[in-house]
């Protein structure tokens, strides 16, 4: 059995050659930045492609969490997952809104909506749910809880990449939806970010904010950031996205041959698919239980002794991190849940490059720790 390295992930790449003809129409029109012909055509493309209205491009998907919050003024308190990236907190904290965390559930890892409303207070001024390895929060219980609070809604989809729900793209949901194009996602462009807007106005206050607020060349509206995705991860987008079917196809098949081989085991739980939902198989956690012979820390240890380098996606907690677990929050909510995720899940490794056996390498590994 082949020891190379197995990363939890890895970039889907097109071929090199098929890139150069971009880089020569980029090098030709001497348009780097600044809204150009690639980023017009990306947005466009990708409008078409997610069936969004509008669609704000960056240069990465937390500055278009920080622009998001902006944009809608957000202040005060935002309620929020414990259970995700760094990022989501970091883009409360950047903007001086203190992240109040609820816990989440315990079959998607979402955020729960039924832990939501106890945390709300006249400070409350949004909530800022993350759709967890892909997987839809329960849009519409959140929904209905802003609605009567008068909440805004902002969706963290860094994970959430072509994903469908019964009624079309989750990215629909909200006030406004942010996803991630950085390279670990399904769908990169090096690095990059994106924010979906409901409508034109609001993708142009959007589209002012990443450029320092500027509207036109004397005249400066807002204190704005540069967020502006460069036009060669622009290209990279166009290319990436002849492919993203294909790459979205392979990555299905790993994850059937995981539930496939995994499905029975004793001590290993794998995520349920949500009915109803076209998935892009961003993530594949297993949680890993008292009936598994190996602790989950142990498990990791041991995948790593082999050279697979599965994720312990997410521990700690963000509430657990130093940073927020001492923070200036005079309440505190029980996330039992999100501390039980962090100390048992392990995603393995997924990505559209790697091939049925090397997944089986990962599969006989977990196995034969469990039949020594």
């Amino acid at each position: 059995m082949s020891n190379k390295p197995i990363f939890v992930t890895e970039p889907f790449l097109p071929p090199l050659e098929e890139f150069i003809p971009y880089l020569e129409e980029i090098w030709d029109s001497k348009r780097l930045t600044n809204n150009g012909p690639m980023h017009q055509k990306l947005e466009q493309a990708l409008c078409n492609y997610l069936d969004v209205p509008e669609i704000a491009l960056f240069n990465n998907g937390t500055i278009a969490l920080l622009t998001a919050l902006q944009a809608l003024r957000i202040t005060g308190e935002v309620i929020t997952t414990p259970f995700s990236f760094v990022a989501t907190a970091h883009s409360l904290t950047w903007n001086d809104i203190t992240p109040v965390f609820v816990d989440i559930e315990p079959d998607s890892f979402n955020l729960d909506p039924a832990k939501i409303e106890a945390a709300i207070t006249p400070r409350t001024t949004a909530i800022m749910p993350v759709h967890c390895y892909g997987t839809p929060c329960d849009v519409d219980a959140i929904q209905e809880i802003a609605d009567k609070y008068n909440l805004k809604v902002i969706y963290d989809a860094a994970h959430a990449f072509g994903v469908t729900d019964q009624g079309g793209s989750i990215l629909r949901h909200g006030d406004l939806s942010v996803i991630s194009f950085h390279a670990t996602k399904v769908f990169n462009t090096f690095e990059g970010g994106a924010i979906i807007c409901p409508d034109k106005k609001t993708k142009k206050h959007i589209d002012n904010l990443k450029n320092f607020g500027i509207v036109d060349e004397v005249t400066v509206v807002a204190a704005g950031i540069n967020g502006k995705m460069s036009e060669i991860n622009a290209a990279f987008g166009l290319l990436q996205l002849k492919y993203i079917d294909q790459a979205l196809s392979a990555r299905r098949s790993i994850d059937c041959l995981y539930r496939a081989e995994l499905a029975s085991m004793e001590g290993i739980t794998l995520l349920r698919p949500k009915t109803q939902v076209k998935s892009n198989y961003s993530y594949f956690p297993i949680v890993v239980e008292d009936g598994y012979p190996l602790k989950r820390d142990e498990l990791y240890a041991q995948l790593r002794a082999n050279n697979i380098y599965a994720r312990r996606y997410f521990y700690p907690a963000i509430n657990q991190q130093m940073i927020y677990k001492d923070s200036h929050i005079d309440r505190s909510y029980n996330t039992e849940i999100a501390q039980w995720a962090s100390e048992r899940v392990i995603c393995l490794p997924i990505y559209s490059d790697l091939d049925p056996h090397s997944a089986m390498r990962v599969v006989k590994l977990i196995k034969a720790w469990s039949n020594p």
